[in-house]
């Protein structure tokens, strides 16, 4: 299978493809694709849904997608890779991080919210202008504009999880997932005492309930789920080992490497050092 590489902060991209169907590959970047016009199926992880006009994709590095064209498309498609991630703040990147790891990797379109199709059309319109026309403060302009279509897709992700959580617990594990997601840097807010408050239900019976729905015990999961995190921090920032342990809220760099050691085998500073992105 073909993997593709990035060797830029962001890129972007205007396709306009008639019939063909693109191979199956994988990325080592992110992918966002905003479908202007056209028709056709969207296939992630072997997964597979139509798409059509006003639909916004994102795509996860390693996640192995396709497309194939139905009729005439017009695609756009915004890349970046770790030199990007690296270049913003730290609420920047614990967006980004909310945005991919709480996605499910299926197809279909994150944009939840109607109103929100003519933003990103409008803020993908303008890139495209910004592009073959450049302005003043080009590369700035752009930043923001794909910083802003980010943050609506943030937004429409958050809105629908959001709206579950409204949801008894009992009925879907997703509440319980989308808290830990949103509550990942506040240690205090994931003891079980406090989330069986949140939800309403036995303190008793909330691990129960998310180990039969998941396979996994609830401190196994924030175990996990915190530790990718890091390795995230790890390989796409230059963020030191005391900031990552503050960050996340362990005692010391001790605690960190002894957690993170259990995980992948080695200690943070030796994994950066192996798996960490250059441009």
């Amino acid at each position: 299978m073909e993997i593709k590489n990035l060797y830029q902060p962001f890129e972007l991209e205007y396709l306009e493809l008639t019939s063909y169907t693109a191979r199956e590959h994988k990325n080592t970047f992110f992918e966002m694709v905003f479908i202007l016009d056209g028709k056709g199926i969207q296939s992630i992880n072997s997964h597979k849904l139509p798409y059509s006009a006003n639909k916004l994709f994102l795509i996860f590095p390693q996640d192995t997608h396709g497309f194939e064209i139905h009729s005439p498309t017009r695609f756009f498609v915004i890349r970046f890779n770790e030199s990007y991630l690296k270049s913003l703040s730290k609420e920047w990147i614990q967006k980004l991080e909310f945005l991919f790891h709480s996605h499910n990797h299926l197809p279909g379109c994150i944009l939840n919210n109607i109103s929100d199709k003519p933003l990103v059309r409008a803020m993908a319109e303008a890139l495209i202008r910004e592009q073959e026309d450049p302005g003043p403060q080009n590369e700035e302009v752009i930043k923001q504009l794909i910083n802003t279509i980010i943050t609506l897709a943030a937004r429409n992700l958050s809105m629908d999880t959001q709206a579950s959580l409204k949801g008894p617990a009992t009925n879907d594990p997703i509440p319980l997932l989308t808290y830990i997601h949103q509550h990942i840097y506040l240690p205090e807010q994931l003891r079980a005492a406090k989330m069986a408050a949140h939800f309403n239900i036995s303190a008793s019976y909330i691990s129960e309930y998310f180990k039969s729905k998941t396979g996994e015990s609830l401190q196994q999961y924030i175990s996990e789920y915190r530790l990718k995190l890091i390795e995230t921090r790890l390989r796409f920032t230059d963020m030191q080992i005391n900031d990552i342990v503050f960050e996340f809220g362990f005692t010391d760099a001790s605690h960190l490497n002894r957690a993170f050691k259990k995980h992948k085998g080695l200690n943070p500073s030796e994994y950066k050092k192996r798996n960490h992105y250059k441009v």
